[in-house]
């Protein structure tokens, strides 16, 4: 059963343990694979799906046939559906899309900054209980609008070699240009080394397992990464008019991801935290991933309890969820005191499933109290920013006692010669 704390009473060891990896230490088998996989390339590919998918894979990548084929075997109302919620990611994101500026206020002198798309991503999409077409639509959409080239996307196939059909058309709908066949540690070696036939690319984007994410953060510096995701959390700060039936099913929507999940409710109501823990152990009951969401809400789960919604606030902060509800009455009148959360819904009808599928904004966020210091996918992840200037001869004489100056002072004579020569030379041009 879930654990009830009085706020004031708390630890901060109480409020902030939450589970960030898993319990066995991966590196050692990590680092294997990305050792076998940069030596030997398709073959520690090949061999890696067999042993960890049981699949034994002719061709690593998904044909157009077989994406047609996918295609047709999606229900026409869940194309829709896809086709819908693809809508609402571009038209949110499009608007994170930057213009670049120029400053040309000071005679014979321009500078700017500029933005450029990052040329190849790859894109990780967890394959369990099956590949998710929201998360390919989440993470391919803006790298399309940021103008990447080219996106390879990677999840792990069916023992028969084949990938969900509906995260096959959601790959088509999002526009990935190649599909590989290959999940785990072993699709991220691939994409951040490249072999025979995967291509070598330069971030890494999309959630999965221990062991995407220690491979991610072992690649790192090689290539980019967008984030090392831990499990899911969701924080529902809910007030005593709050229906504990829906309370208690958002909590168990994230429950039921993962043993490790973590779903907390910080509420300043007595009767609603009773009536939220009461409520769980009787949808626990019917839920089809009880065994899961029941591991979730035993170990990690939360319902903490404070005096003021002004003290749930800060409780909040502190935690920094992946997901927070504010389930209140007013709640755009709390959004600005909230500093520290991945995804913010507001009111009691925006459960956290209408960010994971439909609305718009980005579903792959920061976790584990990242959002102190990190923030959501979007546009900006594959973008890079490029500064420039251009001085005129007149304009670099004007300042270039002030550059050797400083040049000297820091003790780098050589920089402050590469300016004195073109002084040298100017004069010499006029004489």
């Amino acid at each position: 059963m879930i654990r009830l704390f009085e706020f004031d009473k708390v630890s901060d060891a109480d409020i902030l343990t939450r589970a960030i990896l898993a319990e066995e230490d991966v590196n050692a088998a990590v680092d294997a694979v990305l050792a076998a996989v940069r030596t030997e390339g398709d073959a520690a590919l090949r061999r890696y799906e067999k042993q960890f998918d049981s699949a034994e894979l002719d061709g690593l990548f998904v044909t157009e046939e077989e994406l047609d084929a996918a295609w047709a075997q999606v229900d026409p109302a869940l194309l829709e559906t896809l086709r819908q919620a693809a809508d609402n990611i571009r038209a949110f994101h499009s608007r994170q899309r930057h213009e670049g500026f120029v400053l040309a206020d000071r005679p014979g002198v321009v500078m700017g900054q500029r933005y450029t798309p990052i040329e190849s991503v790859g894109v990780c999409v967890p394959g369990t209980p099956t590949a998710f077409p929201s998360t390919v639509l989440m993470d391919v959409i803006p790298a399309k609008l940021a103008g990447v080239r080219e996106i390879v996307m990677a999840t792990p196939p069916a023992p028969d070699g084949t990938i969900a059909p509906a995260a096959l058309a959601a790959a088509k709908l999002a526009g990935v240009t190649k599909i590989l066949k290959c999940g785990g540690a072993q699709a991220v070696a691939a994409m951040a080394y490249g072999t025979q036939s995967v291509p070598k690319v330069d971030k890494i984007v999309g959630p999965g397992g221990v062991y995407v994410a220690a491979a991610k953060r072992k690649v790192f510096g090689l290539v980019s990464i967008d984030m090392i995701a831990g499990p899911s959390e969701i924080l529902v700060l809910a007030d005593g008019k709050s229906d504990p039936k829906w309370v208690a099913a958002d909590m168990l929507s994230q429950a039921e991801h993962d043993a490790l999940a973590s779903a907390v409710l910080v509420t300043d109501s007595r009767a609603l935290a009773e009536a939220v823990r009461d409520e769980l152990e009787v949808q626990l009951e019917t839920l089809p991933r009880r065994d899961v969401a029941r591991k979730s809400i035993d170990r990690n789960g939360k319902i903490i309890i404070t005096d003021s919604l002004e003290k749930a606030v800060e409780a909040a902060n502190r935690i920094a969820p992946e997901h927070l509800e504010l389930c209140v009455d007013e709640p755009f009148a709390l959004l600005p005191r909230i500093r520290n959360a991945g995804s913010v819904f507001l009111g009691r009808s925006a459960p956290e499933a209408l960010g994971d599928y439909f609305a718009g904004p980005n579903h792959t966020l920061p976790t584990a109290g990242s959002a102190r210091f990190s923030s959501p996918l979007g546009v900006d992840d594959f973008v890079k920013r490029s500064s420039f200037l251009y001085y005129s001869q007149e304009a670099l004489q004007a300042v270039s006692p002030q550059i050797q100056r400083f040049a000297r002072q820091e003790g780098l004579e050589g920089h402050a010669r590469s300016v004195a020569a073109r002084d040298r030379s100017a004069k010499e041009e006029k004489q």
